[in-house]
């Protein structure tokens, strides 16, 4: 299995290059080749497997210069029962006769981030020692809330690496701050900015493809990469809980195989949809992915007319993973949608870059409509849902996986789509407990966000994860704010690179 870049054709490399460096030279996606297969006779098989059973079966169809011990390593120091809460890695709940919620936040930081950056420590080390020369690794980060904790978690103190994290300084919850705030580990550096999170994407992109800082730090035997879902070591383990969650239908009686589905993802950077497209494209039943989005409704409105337009407000929302009006993994997509044109994906590239905007053929239009459907909603319309899903289905949403439950809800409405359906449910609703307890309980007093903590769990009788309470008591380690327009200085600063 090669690897190509969405926008070089030419250049073709191995699972272990693409992870181990991230992002392509010219600023490209590494895409695979082809999509390998699942039969349904394989897909009733794994049915019966464990979630560590089917992430081997997966990954080793994508990681083919992989060993079986080098995937079997990988995996199975990812997805511990320590690590996950038990041996229900992804616990599927049932929430009514159509739609069940898959959550993928029972890892160490309480995020769906984890299912993806436990794994890519351990398949990056391994890529590394075959292709980078012992060279130290200095992982970028920007993040919109949940991948800088997920990344710290997962990269703290492994040998050969250093990751630094840039945060929008008044984009996240104050949980989610805290959390990255308070990381431990020799190799980690965390630094809000005064922007927004397609700022700090923006800044780490260009730092990326930026030859005088690669230079700079080749000659002190560093290289750039990246825990970002654009690079592929943290998009294909995302691919395993889709194929896994089908099986789980099958297992439960939900389903047969060969029939199809709904996922319905709540949707920034739109790699977590893009893993169940990737999975579709193996030979998963998919009706619709139901591509869920707030108020920051850039993929809703290219979705319905295939025209991607960033040039429009910024909104600072409840569900601040999703806010993001450059979603990044969009060009994995269309990239395949074009079957492969590099020169046009380099095209539309360069148009957004230079005009904030593209329009895409009507012919890929086409093929994407017939798949994907486009949804969004506000802020009260997510605390509604967050209210009306606690008190008919006694189940607690945080308010990303709320923004996805009202679009399904809209779309059940409209279509009367009797298709089982899958909800991707993103972070624990203790990750956004004051915003959560406003939509239950909208006149509760606190003076923390740890009292919101106690209160939540009073008011709706569930348990806030044992690593959320315990931040009350860990030191905030990192207070830094730079400038959008410093990211580079402030990277090379931290390197000791001159």
């Amino acid at each position: 299995m090669n690897y190509r870049s969405t926008r070089d054709n030419n250049v073709i490399k191995n699972s272990k290059f693409a992870i181990a460096n991230g992002i392509s030279v010219e600023g490209g996606l590494f895409v695979p080749d082809e999509f390998p297969q699942i039969k349904l006779s394989e897909l009733e098989a794994l049915s019966k497997k464990s979630y560590k059973e089917i992430a081997k079966f997966v990954l080793a169809k994508y990681l083919s210069d992989f060993t079986k011990e080098e995937i079997d390593s990988c995996v199975d120091a990812a997805y511990t029962s320590e690590k996950f809460g038990g041996n229900d890695t992804t616990p599927l709940h049932k929430l009514n006769g159509t739609a069940s919620v898959l959550e993928l936040w029972h890892g160490p930081t309480c995020a769906f981030k984890d299912m993806a950056l436990q794994i890519l420590p351990h398949l990056m080390m391994t890529s590394a020692k075959t292709v980078l020369d012992n060279k130290k690794i200095v992982i970028l980060v920007a993040t919109s809330g949940d991948t800088g904790k997920a990344a710290l978690e997962g990269f703290k103190d492994v040998e050969g690496t250093e990751i630094m994290v840039f945060y929008p300084e008044d984009g996240v919850s104050k949980i989610q701050k805290l959390q990255m705030n308070t990381q431990e580990g020799n190799n980690v550096t965390v630094c809000g900015i005064d922007g927004n999170f397609d700022n700090a994407q923006s800044g780490v992109k260009a730092i990326f493809t930026n030859t005088e800082v690669k230079d700079k730090l080749l000659e002190n035997n560093m290289i750039f990469s990246s825990a970002n879902s654009i690079n592929w070591g943290r998009l294909v383990p995302q691919v395993v809980y889709y194929v896994a969650s089908y099986c789980r239908l099958i297992k439960e009686n939900e389903i047969k195989a060969g029939d199809k589905v709904n996922f319905v993802v709540p949707t920034g950077n739109f790699g977590n949809i893009l893993a169940g497209y990737y999975a579709m494209k193996m030979g998963v039943p998919v009706n619709k992915l139901i591509c869920a989005s707030n108020a920051n409704n850039v993929l809703t409105d290219f979705i319905k007319t295939g025209t991607y337009d960033k040039n429009r407000k910024f909104f600072t929302t409840i569900s601040p993973s999703m806010d993001i009006l450059i979603s990044s993994n969009l060009e994995r997509l269309i990239y395949d949608l074009y079957d492969k044109d590099d020169k046009k994906i380099a095209e539309l590239m360069n148009e957004l870059s230079a005009n904030g905007k593209y329009t895409v053929d009507t012919s890929v239009l086409d093929k994407m409509s017939n798949l994907f459907v486009g949804g969004c909603c506000d802020d009260n319309s997510t605390k509604n849902t967050i209210d009306d899903t606690f008190k008919k289905y006694n189940y607690l949403c945080d308010t990303h996986t709320a923004v996805a439950v009202n679009v399904y809800n809209n779309y059940y409405n409209s279509t009367n789509d009797t298709t089982k359906t899958v909800i991707v449910s993103t972070a624990s609703p203790y990750k956004f407990s004051e915003d959560v307890l406003k939509a239950i309980v909208p006149e509760f007093k606190a003076n923390d966000e740890f009292e919101v903590i106690d209160i939540l769990e009073k008011e709706t009788n569930t348990k806030a994860p044992a690593q959320l309470k315990n931040l009350k008591n860990k030191e905030v380690r990192f207070k830094n704010i730079c400038d959008k327009n410093d990211m580079q200085n402030k990277v090379l600063s931290n390197l000791n690179i001159k």
